[in-house]
Formats: structure tokens, sequence, C-alpha cells
């Protein structure tokens, strides 16, 4: 039997552009980057997409994580619809929680335990990361149905599609990256 996990047809570390065709509000001019995609489904969070009244810092406090001083207030991600209440870190590999962090691929990582947002209020997290609330879940089959219904098309990550903070141009950017002009694909239904 064929090892799944190294199956290229699998996208994990890729970036899904969402089709101005997607009508559904949660995913609309989205970006999803998958962080484990195998035969059994997959898993990923959106990384351009904000909570409108929600920081790190007042995410630190509920959580009562004493965060120091941050020269700008970083936005909460909105992952996905999925477990909207659980938090997920997406970062740089250069952080590691032995038996909590997922190695999606050699230079990014996700660990869902707060045990990094204790590093990092200390000093001590990754180089780069987003917080994000909920994910995004696709149950076996049924992401591979939507992309060839061509509901999404795909790109390879970059630090500025993951972790920058212009998110308002972030699904241009990953369009223009791929070469297609957004205004050449409609909405469907037009010839």
């Amino acid at each position: 039997m064929e090892d799944t996990i190294k199956d290229p047809s699998y996208l994990s570390g890729r970036i899904l552009i969402a089709m101005p065709s997607m009508q559904d509000p949660r995913f609309m001019r989205t970006l999803v980057y998958i962080c484990a995609h195998s035969a059994d489904g997959a898993m990923g969070l959106i990384v351009n997409r904000t909570a409108e009244d929600l920081v790190w810092d007042d995410l630190f406090q509920k959580l009562e994580i004493p965060l120091g001083a941050t020269n700008a207030p970083r936005p909460v991600h909105i992952g996905g619809p999925v477990e909207t209440g659980r938090g997920f870190v997406l970062h740089t590999a250069d952080y590691h929680a032995h038996e909590a962090t997922l190695q999606v691929d050699s230079g990014t990582s996700m660990t869902a335990t707060l045990d990094i947002l204790q590093a990092i209020a200390a000093g001590e997290g990754p180089y780069r990361a987003i917080v994000a609330l909920g994910y995004a879940g696709w149950a076996a089959g049924q992401l591979e149905t939507e992309i060839q219904m061509n509901g999404w098309l795909i790109c390879d990550p970059d630090d500025d599609l993951l972790y920058g903070s212009d998110h308002a141009s972030k699904w241009d950017k990953a369009l223009a990256k791929i070469g297609v002009d957004p205004t050449l694909l409609g909405s469907g239904g037009h010839a």
C-alpha cells in the first residue's frame, strides 16, 4: 500500500484560494493554509480574515497569560467555522513543542496548546505567528470534490501570504502569484 503522507496529490503546506464563485460567506475571498490533508480529510486555517474586535492582548488577558508590551495590536484571525472557541497558532518552524506541534513543512508548523501562547508572552515563541480561533475542515474526499467543482485554486505559501498584515490584499496577491487576473475569473455563469 502506498504511503499517503508522501503523496504529492495531497495539499498539506499549500494555500487554497477561494474562487469568486464561492458563495459561502464563511469562505468568500479567503485563503486557507492547509495544515493537514490525507485520505481521511483536510484541515486548514484561514490566513486573511481577522476578528473585528479581538486582538492578541485581549485573548492573552482572557487566558490570564501576561503579555509584554507590543508595538502594535495584532489581530486574532478567524481560522474557520469549525470549533470557533478553540485556538490554533500557525507559526514558523523555529518553535516546536514536543507532541503538541504539527510540522506542516520545513518552514511552517501549527500548535494548538497554551504552551505556545505562554512562550510568545515570554518572548520565547516563534519568529512569526498568527493566532486563529476555529479552523476549516473537510471530510474524506470533500476537498477534492470542491477543487474539481472549481471552488478553489491552489498556490504555494510565502511569508507575506501567511503572516503579512495587509489582509485585504492577500487574496489578490495570491491570485497574482499564480498569474490569475481576478477580473477575468468572474463570479460564474457568464461567458
